[in-house]
């Protein structure tokens, strides 16, 4: 079978979040179990481009409204990534190191969707599936079954998988010119509530929706920014399907980023050990449990909160836990974190920006994760922190329901709470500091959460069988 993977994001090329984490890896996994999977995505001007050989694919052009653009389709020429990757170039769009947050978002992603197309239209051969990702690509399985030049790509099986349908997109009808000419008959398969909806067309319009948790199809019905009644009317062709994490990339046993490697038989040294490097580097007790977030600081993983939610867990502790944080986000929370690693030197620290290589060391190093999200699809960051034999401290929400069992329940090996509040995150705290205490619980924590399969493997065929239900 072979599957077209569109994404506006993959690991390593381009990445903003679980999106390009997914991507990276599941094309990857889909090749190991006999299947052809490629990716395509916009050539942003990122590292990787510069560091790898490229061969042209394909030139054309097409229209975006009045405006003619030529765009060329670049193939990676190692394989390095495990599987076929192309990228589209589209110069004045596409050609920024940025993968969002441009004025004109809107005309560049839409002008990417135009190109897949008008690519896809001339291949000799036509693929199994389109799988499309998020409202980047949610306009394609429109325009292969309504826009007049691209028709006959109708008959192909289209998915889209959402990652997170708080984003949709929105355009606003004077944008319609973008898309190529079009039945306008079939309007309302674009339109949402006066607008252009890209995610809310793309669920009308392919064949099969995917969500990267199963409770996170359920939340859609009642939370989904607006799409409410569309995934209730829609259910009967939505999948939930659990993210996966790439076991190759995150092993404490392997892991070039890692100081120190263990595995699940010498888990308590070994984290101890990087603990004991990370505390040196941040000037923390490495005898205190050690509580981090790595992340967004944006309202939807609720950092808003995590000011003064840590500050008092500080106070209720004692000064006797020390808190970590690595991200960057809204500028008022960066400042605030900030400040108090001046008036809480020697018990919390942070890092603003993102570093990859430190958020390995992080899993390693840490107690305990903090994840009080408002929202979280699915999360990849418990199910890395469980692969290191870190505790997740997390919010019942979502993907973090589903893969985290609190430690008040039957083989519980993680803390759950319900409500995105200080309250919530300093009580959940108090009992992080009585199970660190307990070291004979949190060792077989450690090791228990270590051996849950959250691979790939897992997940494949459950896509192969979203897949043949189209065929």
């Amino acid at each position: 079978m072979e599957i077209i993977h569109v994404s506006a994001e993959c690991y390593p090329v381009a990445k903003a979040g679980g999106l390009g984490d997914v991507v990276g890896a599941l094309p990857k996994y889909q090749c190991k179990a006999g299947d052809i999977a490629k990716v395509v995505m916009p050539m942003y001007r990122t590292k990787f481009l510069y560091e790898h050989e490229w061969e042209v694919d394909f030139k054309g052009s097409s229209n975006l409204g009045n405006r003619y653009f030529d765009y060329t389709v670049i193939k990676e020429k190692t394989n390095q990534l495990g599987f076929d990757l192309y990228l589209v170039d589209i110069n004045g769009l596409l050609d920024r190191q940025k993968i969002y947050g441009y004025d004109d978002d809107a005309e560049r992603f839409t002008a990417f969707q135009i190109a897949v197309v008008n690519w896809l239209s001339n291949w000799e051969h036509r693929p199994d599936i389109v799988h499309c990702h998020d409202h980047h690509t949610a306009l394609i399985p429109f325009m292969m079954q309504f826009c007049y030049d691209y028709q006959f790509l109708g008959s192909l099986p289209t998915v889209l998988t959402i990652h997170n349908g708080q984003y949709q997109g929105w355009m606003g009808w004077d944008k319609s010119i973008f898309i190529p000419r079009w039945d306008l008959w079939k309007r309302g398969m674009l339109d949402w509530e006066g607008n252009i909806n890209p995610l809310a067309s793309g669920v009308k319009c392919a064949g099969k929706i995917t969500t990267v948790s199963m409770s996170y199809l359920e939340e859609l019905r009642v939370n989904a920014n607006g799409l409410e009644k569309l995934f209730e009317y829609e259910r009967g062709k939505c999948v939930g399907i659990l993210n996966g994490i790439d076991n190759e990339i995150w092993d404490p046993q392997t892991d070039p980023y890692l100081e120190h490697h263990f595995s699940v038989k010498d888990v308590t040294l070994g984290k101890q050990k990087n603990k004991e490097a990370l505390c040196k580097r941040f000037g923390l007790d490495p005898q205190k449990p050690l509580f981090v977030f790595i992340g967004r600081l944006v309202g939807e993983k609720a950092a808003d909160i995590l000011p003064d939610a840590i500050r008092t867990a500080i106070h209720n502790t004692q000064g006797n836990a020390s808190f970590l944080i690595l991200g960057s986000g809204e500028t008022a929370i960066e400042w605030e974190f900030q400040q108090m690693t001046g008036t809480h030197a020697g018990i919390f620290n942070a890092v603003i920006g993102y570093d990859e290589k430190l958020s390995h060391h992080i899993y390693a190093g840490a107690d305990f994760l903090l994840m009080p999200s408002r929202v979280e699809p699915c999360g990849l960051n418990q199910m890395y922190s469980m692969r290191y034999g870190t505790v997740p401290i997390v919010r019942s929400t979502g993907g973090l329901k589903d893969t985290v069992v609190d430690m008040g329940d039957y083989q519980g090996f993680g803390i759950r709470f319900d409500q995105a509040s200080i309250t919530d995150v300093d009580y959940s705290v108090g009992r992080a500091v009585s199970v660190y205490r307990d070291k004979v619980h949190l060792e077989w924590m450690r090791k228990h959460m270590m051996q849950i399969d959250h691979s790939w493997e897992r997940t494949v065929d459950q896509y192969r069988q979203v897949y043949l239900s189209l065929q």
